[in-house]
């Protein structure tokens, strides 16, 4: 049985971390006894200090600023790299060095890049990007920024290359590639073939797509694409200026599905020069070339290096307050380090290990792996041991792991003087080593790298600040290095939105610290669920209570300032995690009152937090099976007063209240009685049952003798009505809220975007979806765009969002599954009263309400432009509504909906 909670842990958590700073510490050190009541403790009386009332002037460009430290530091490295103002006290717009680089440098020696000044703007008091959907490529292809210069052997992050400003096109050629050859027609290509381009503007992948054509066969035989990066600005030379591009291919490659390389040339049109004089036209073709003399200096293999340097140099420049003056200088020497090295270490590092054998490591990319790995060792990037007295016992078991079977065989052979083992796994040969050799661990070490030579792992230091670095600039556990690559070969493409920060998310040191140790904890109870560890997963409920006690700021659980996103970066909401994770493990146990405790402890503690409505229904339930009635009735009654217990809980909670509620405890009927009893619509569907095993999934067979589910069933009866639908749940309606609501969702607010990867569950939205402030911070706006959707737009809304996103990132949104005509008939059946009702209760709380809609959208139309839509639950012979789907359904009657439920019965 899945503990209630764990999901949520394991996504937070992310990746498992193989080195954890504070192991030791948590697992050993003794818990402080946290105080009882550390909520109602006193305040000494001081005087409030306004930190607006003291100023300070800005020594670079005398602006007025208050007198907080970090604002100040953050101004002053700010207003340090801007390149300086023109006499006339005008601001100079600065270029986006690359898609990812959320900063700023001085401005370079050659023209601006017309095209993209106006997508990242800079101004006095905030930082202000803006991405387009255009920008999917991640390698630095728009400048030079990231590439080893001629005299140099390493990418430094802070060169920058300068282009002729002559822009003579014509003639000129341009060394590319043909890539995608797996979408082509599979024509055979040879040396010499003349090919032109021909733009592919209806890509759902791509918008500025270019194909490669055959121009020698009358049919223009499709031979693949141009690389992105070069084809996100040649394409608008194509369609905005007419130019013409034509080449020839210039070798094979050994396989025919590889990138073909090619020369393309420029060929002057009719109307000749004069309109290629202007300053975008300039830009773009500048940029084109940078792009191919990108290509040329970093090939496609080492993308990932590039990509690195960008996330390195994002959080150095961006979190450097978070940073020891130490840390920032050890990550910087990573600039300093060759093509190799860098490369090395990357590789090394997204792989599994810990541990690799130095013979085994070879890259195509790498030319010199021994020189590199004295020079990442040099550096203290990585560590190495070659005999047995270097090998610590702790990392036996790891380094056991890089031996072959047969070699851990030849192993288990000679210490137990056995010649068999040979139906022995892996695991369990490395725990039988293991147990056998204790206390011998030097003549075990000595028997191990006498066999794998050389073995090199990832120090501890460099493991920890990547990975401080990777959760910096994601924000989240779940992606890494390969999100970059996702974007690289165009499986995900983000939308546009415009990055305004404000205010960071972790404001000093102390509380990333904080936040990282509770991550930890989080780990290691994980750890211990799968290793069944009881005695360690109560130590961490322990540890996140004595921590909550001491450290949890008073303002934590009292301000309404819970209602953004940042709490969700902070130690206190890890470890309420842990906590509500450690009660279903207890309540798994059957120890109810250790439940009740926690329980009671968290409400008290946590006061704005969402998840006190569920908090609250375990409260009542645990107590009930101590048989405390009574205070399980109180309990239920006090949390209908909560205004934090909301959609399913609070239906729970009503339903308990009537239930236990009843004479002689209580004689007043409650006011929602009426409304939680209403009658929901109910229809009967029979059907031949495939099983009947208790806990199977239900099947049975339709009319035509196929196996299908209750779903299927229900469909085709209601197919036989004319309806129309789909079985889609959740799925179709978060689809239709996020073409709907697209201009609302990615609307300029401050301190919601902050990275190029917005996280959650790692769908791109801003981070206050599904917090109380994203309608309040758009309240207008979205009461605006409700009332257009009333009035009958929403189909414009939906055909506009879905031709202009088509293949965009958005959460919720469900591209491949659902066609354009589904929606549109959906949206019109339904209606735009009832539709606005719906986008608004997700826009008031998208949390509470995202999951747990009817099984069946159907819709029927009665004329060319009108129609009726029913929502249906679909439940076997022995299911029975969950609470959240009974609070969905009633929830849809007051919004004007027509919903019922149908039970599948067998025959």
């Amino acid at each position: 049985m899945v503990l209630s909670g764990r999901e949520s842990l394991i996504r937070l958590i992310g990746k498992r971390r193989r080195f954890l700073p504070n192991r030791h510490s948590i697992l050993s050190d003794p818990i402080p006894n946290p105080n009882p009541n550390p909520i109602h403790q006193p305040q000494p009386t001081t005087a409030v200090h306004n930190p607006q009332n003291d100023v300070v002037i800005c020594p670079v460009c005398s602006l007025t600023l208050p007198s907080d430290n970090h604002r100040i530091n953050s101004h002053l490295d700010l207003c340090l790299s801007e390149p300086k103002r023109s006499s006339s006290g005008t601001k100079r717009k600065l270029t986006q060095r690359t898609l990812l680089q959320l900063n700023f440098t001085h401005a370079p020696s050659h023209s601006l890049d017309s095209t993209r000044q106006e997508n990242f703007q800079f101004t006095e008091h905030e930082e202000n990007f803006q991405f387009t959907e255009n920008d999917s490529a991640i390698v630095a292809t728009e400048s030079s920024s990231l590439a080893s210069d001629s005299n140099s052997n390493h990418i430094d992050i802070n060169h920058h290359d300068v282009i002729d400003d002559k822009c003579g096109i014509f003639g000129v050629k341009l060394e590319t590639l043909i890539v995608g050859r797996r979408y082509g027609d599979k024509e055979e290509v040879c040396v010499g073939d003349t090919v032109s381009l021909l733009r592919d503007s209806q890509n759902v992948k791509d918008p500025n797509a270019i194909k490669v054509v055959s121009a020698d066969s009358g049919c223009s035989k499709f031979l693949g694409y141009l690389p992105r990066e070069l084809a996100q600005y040649l394409s608008p030379l194509i369609d905005n200026y007419g130019v013409v591009f034509q080449g020839h291919v210039t070798s094979i490659p050994k396989q025919s599905l590889d990138a073909v390389p090619i020369q393309i040339m420029c060929h002057r049109t009719p109307d000749g020069e004069i309109k290629y004089e202007d300053e975008t036209f300039k830009s773009l073709w500048k940029n084109a070339q940078h792009a191919v003399e990108s290509a040329i200096k970093n090939p496609s293999s080492v993308k990932y290096q590039i990509n690195f340097c960008i996330m390195l140099q994002e959080v150095l420049r961006n979190n450097c307050h978070l940073l020891t003056e130490d840390e920032k200088t050890y990550m910087e020497s990573f600039t300093s380090l060759s093509n190799d090295s860098q490369r090395l270490f990357v590789r090394l590092y997204t792989r599994k290990g810990p541990w690799f054998r130095m013979s085994s490591i070879s890259y195509p990319e790498i030319l010199d792996t021994q020189k590199a790995v004295l020079e990442l060792a040099e550096k203290e990037y990585i560590c190495s041991v070659e005999n047995g007295n270097q090998l610590c016992e702790s990392d036996m078991n790891d380094i056991l792991d890089v031996l072959t079977v047969s070699e851990l065989r030849e192993i288990w052979s000679f210490l137990l003087k056995k010649s068999c083992g040979h139906g022995m796994k892996k695991h369990d040969l490395i725990s039988s080593i293991l147990s056998t050799n204790a206390g011998l661990w030097t003549h075990l070490s000595t028997m191990i790298l006498d066999r794998t030579g050389l073995c090199i792992k990832i120090s501890s230091k460099a493991e920890s600040l990547i990975w401080r670095i990777e959760r910096l600039f994601f924000l989240n556990g779940e992606q890494d290095l390969s999100s970059f690559l996702l974007v690289d070969i165009g499986k995900i493409k983000y939308p546009t939105y415009i990055c305004t920060i404000l205010e960071p998310i972790f404001s000093n040191r102390t509380n990333l610290l904080a936040y990282e140790e509770a991550i930890e904890v989080a780990q290691i109870m994980d750890e211990a669920l799968d290793a069944n560890k009881t005695d360690v997963v109560l130590r961490c409920i322990q540890i996140a209570k004595s921590r909550v006690s001491t450290v949890l700021p008073l303002q934590y659980s009292t301000s309404e300032s819970v209602s953004t996103f940042h709490h969700l970066f902070t130690a206190p909401w890890v470890y309420s995690k842990v906590i509500t994770l450690g009660i279903s493990f207890l309540e798994q146990e059957r120890r109810y009152s250790d439940a009740v405790d926690l329980l009671k402890w968290l409400q008290n503690v946590y006061t704005c937090d969402v998840k006190r409505g569920y908090w609250t229904l375990r409260l009542s339930v645990d107590l009930e099976h101590l048989g405390y009635i009574d205070e399980s009735l109180q309990v239920a009654e006090n949390g209908l007063l909560d205004p934090r217990v909301r959609a399913g809980s609070k239906m729970a909670l009503q339903r308990r209240v009537l239930r236990l509620g009843k004479p002689p405890r209580r004689w007043k009927v409650p006011s929602f009685s009426r409304s939680v009893l209403r009658k929901i619509p109910e229809v009967c569907v029979q059907g031949r049952p495939l099983n009947s095993e208790l806990g199977a999934k239900n099947r049975f067979y339709n009319e035509e003798g196929m196996q299908c589910g209750v779903e299927e069933l229900a469909l085709h009866y209601y197919a036989e009505e004319g309806w129309q639908g789909v079985h889609t749940e959740s799925g179709i309606w978060l689809t239709i809220f996020g073409l709907l609501m697209w201009d609302v969702i990615y609307a300029d607010v401050p301190n919601v975007f902050y990275t190029r990867f917005q996280p959650l569950n790692l769908q791109n939205a801003p981070l206050d979806l599904g917090t109380d402030s994203f309608f309040t911070a758009r309240k207008s706006t979205i009461e605006s765009h409700l009332q257009q959707i009333r009035d009958g737009m929403a189909e414009e809304f939906l055909i506009k969002s879905w031709e202009t996103h088509n293949g965009t990132s958005c959460r919720g949104v469900n591209w491949d599954r659902h066609s354009l005509d589904e929606l549109r008939a959906a949206v019109t059946c339904v209606g735009g009263s009832c539709l606005a009702s719906f986008c608004k209760l997700l826009c008031e709380d998208y949390r509470s309400w995202s999951s747990g809609m009817p099984d069946l959208l159907l819709w029927r139309f009665c004329g060319e432009y009108s129609g009726e839509a029913k929502l249906v639950e679909v439940k076997g012979p022995r299911d029975r509504l969950s609470e959240q789907q009974r609070a969905w359904l009633l929830m849809l009657m007051d919004c004007g909906f027509t919903v019922e439920v149908c039970k599948v019965k067998p025959l």
